[in-house]
């Protein structure tokens, strides 16, 4: 398998880096901080190759807090951050089916 950095990367727009953290798998942002947050508004967003880049390579090290880690898109609109996609939707709202439990 070839690493992300490996991957020729292409930013047309704005982009967060998302994984998935270690302890529990909830997804998360990398904030501009370095630190994780659940919360998209409050991710480290970039629209430059080299500034996701950046933020990737910080983020491919740090593995003891969040893994699988890849530039996803999102929409900026004066409110807030919004995924940029529908795998980034349904990631960002949970699951598509009732968990057992949750009925």
């Amino acid at each position: 398998m070839t690493s992300p950095l490996q991957q020729k990367l292409k930013v047309t727009g704005p982009v967060v880096v998302t994984a998935n953290r270690l302890g529990d798998g909830a997804v998360v942002y990398r904030a501009a901080d370095g630190g994780w947050t659940k919360d998209l508004a409050a991710a480290a967003v970039v629209t430059t190759t080299p500034a996701a880049i950046e933020l990737l390579t910080a983020a491919l090290a740090d593995k003891l807090k969040a893994v699988d880690a890849y530039v996803a898109p999102v929409e900026l609109t004066p409110q807030r951050v919004l995924p940029g996609n529908l795998r980034e939707r349904i990631r960002f709202n949970g699951p598509t089916i009732a968990l057992p439990g949750e009925r």
